[in-house]
């Protein structure tokens, strides 16, 4: 049992467990400051400040503060514990303007009084106390925490922010003091390990009304956080009570533990304070829908104006390529759409990079000095940015579920952390080949229509000489016949049907692989676009939950 509690006790080993938290609290700090309330944040570092200050200075001695309301006979107390008038008491109020310090032992004090701002100091010595040994023992009189003289409070306050350990001496008037239990005991809900309860003024109490009292003091005091706490009954005029008091003071001092008790308990409370501004968990964003997010994005960037443009470009290469011979010419002079939009023609972009190659595609990634210019893609209206908005915030509200207030917005400042959004996109389409290899049927079907083309060329010349041929009154030869049919007039007309008919169906496959080659060329899109959302949206998101998870499972570790 911790040897003021009483309470809940300390913790095996106080080093270590003060040694965790604090390293706990800092990385919250490091991972969450952007986020928490900024003089929670300040309180947080002038607490590790202090720890540091106060671990570094003596760990032989134990900071004990005798602290009370005005007329409780703390002074009294302390003179009684000391052995002699060190401090004043009197009828007159306030007695106690300054701390005044009791140092049992002969262990060189200076340093931590100097830190404690204690002027005041009474050696005691090592044997001029009977009874349990307080060889250690640093006593202080605080000023009255409800003096008149709003000095001697703030002198007491900042006092009771470096003690030890607390002993609240309290009176029957008194005891139920609203400045004692608000203003003190409740903030320091989390030190009932290192505080002790003292009643005093036993001999002014009526008999058989002590237990009473005392029983409600321990109500009130477990009401603000100090279950459990003991109450100790003293009388500074009669002895009574203060045996025990001394006994458990030595105690304390023996364990040389209260100092680390008391700053793990700070740690708690500051950690615990801090950890209201965070929220209890983090959504994952893998298990998000995007859908809505990354088409927005998709058509800002232009996609649809792309794969129009892909469709365009297939039916006109598959016509140049295979369409009649006699008209194709006009599919060849149609300008290029993609070539139209900047996005390269063939397979290859502007820089002369083969998108389809493996080597190619990987010396564009590696080369991080490569810049493309914009494309011509048309901008993006005013309805798809005012989509891409309205998407970005229904993602953000999404993965905000849950959080504090200020962790929300600077998940939304994370998500419009992209001013290059635009430039990103474009950046995209412009890397993504739109091209792929010439299909087979393209060269099956140009054969074919050579061939027809050059029968339908052959038997037009043919049946063109028979009829000079007649002009001349030559002798007419004899003309191949298939049936009823000359051969020369079988090619023209087979040629030219044959090479109609092969124009409609390449026409009519034409259509179908465009529309093919669109739903190909839209998930090579659809993954470059997904990748700019990942870049400028979902990691900078992902960035703040990972801060947010590690600040909430720190405080969680430093205020457990």
């Amino acid at each position: 049992m911790s040897p003021a509690r009483l309470g809940r006790g300390g913790s095996p080993n106080p080093n270590d467990d003060l040694a965790a938290r604090l390293e706990a609290l800092r990385s919250a700090l490091a991972s969450g400051e952007r986020s928490l309330d900024p003089a929670a944040v300040t309180r947080a570092r002038t607490l590790i400040a202090k720890v540091g200050e106060r671990t570094s200075l003596s760990g032989e001695h134990t900071v004990v503060a005798l602290a009370g309301a005005t007329g409780s006979g703390k002074s009294s107390l302390f003179n009684a514990l000391v052995g002699a008038e060190v401090s004043r008491t009197g009828a007159r109020r306030p007695t106690t303007s300054r701390p005044t310090a009791a140092i049992w032992g002969d262990r060189e004090a200076g340093p931590l009084l100097d830190w404690l701002g204690v002027d005041s100091r009474y050696l005691v010595g090592a044997a001029s106390t009977s009874g349990p040994s307080l060889d250690g023992l640093i006593l202080l009189d605080l000023p009255d925490f409800d003096s008149r003289e709003l000095s001697n409070r703030v002198e007491a306050e900042r006092v009771l922010e470096l003690a030890d350990m607390f002993v609240w001496v309290t009176d029957p008037q008194k005891y139920a003091d609203a400045r004692l239990h608000d203003d003190f005991v409740r903030i320091l809900g989390e030190h009932e390990a290192v505080t002790l309860a003292v009643l005093n003024q036993e001999d002014r109490i009526p008999p058989g009304a002590v237990d009473r009292i005392a029983d409600d003091l321990g109500r009130l005091l477990a009401q603000d956080g100090i279950r459990g706490a003991a109450v100790l009954p003293t009388s500074a005029s009669t002895g009574a009570g203060l045996p025990e008091l001394t006994r458990r003071l030595a105690e304390s001092v023996a364990g040389h533990a209260a100092s680390r008790r008391r700053l793990s308990a700070d740690v708690i409370t500051v950690a615990r304070s801090l950890r209201e501004q965070v929220g209890d968990s983090e959504a994952d964003l893998e298990l998000l829908s995007r859908d809505d997010l990354d088409s927005a994005l998709g058509r800002a960037a232009g996609v649809p104006v792309v794969l129009d443009a892909v469709e365009r470009d297939y039916r006109r290469q598959a016509l140049a390529a295979s369409g009649w011979p006699f008209t194709r010419w006009v599919a060849r002079v149609r300008r290029d759409p993609l070539r139209r939009l900047r996005l390269g023609s063939a397979g290859t972009d502007r820089l002369g990079i083969d998108r389809d190659s493996p080597t190619g595609a990987k010396a564009d990634r590696d080369d991080a000095s490569v810049r493309l210019s914009r494309s011509s893609i048309p901008r993006s209206s005013s309805s798809a940015r005012s989509a891409v908005d309205l998407a970005v915030r229904s993602f953000t509200r999404s993965a905000s579920v849950g959080l504090p207030l200020d962790w929300v917005e600077e998940m939304e400042a994370a998500a419009r952390s992209g001013d290059a959004l635009p430039d990103a996109l474009d950046q995209a389409v412009v890397r993504t080949s739109v091209t792929a290899r010439r299909p087979i049927w393209w060269s099956v079907a140009g054969v074919l229509q050579g061939i027809f083309a050059a029968a339908a060329i052959a038997g037009g010349l043919w049946l063109l000489g028979l009829y000079l041929w007649g002009l001349l009154a030559l002798p007419r030869p004899e003309t191949p016949m298939m049936g009823v049919v000359p051969v020369p007039l079988l090619l023209v007309a087979a040629g030219l049907l044959l090479g109609i008919v092969t124009a409609g169906l390449a026409r009519w496959w034409a259509k179908i692989g465009a529309r093919r080659r669109r739903a190909v060329m839209a998930g090579r899109l659809r993954t470059s676009i997904a990748e700019v959302t990942d870049e400028e949206i979902v990691d900078p998101m992902a960035e703040v939950l990972a801060r947010h998870r590690s600040t909430r499972e720190n405080l969680a570790r430093a205020g457990r």
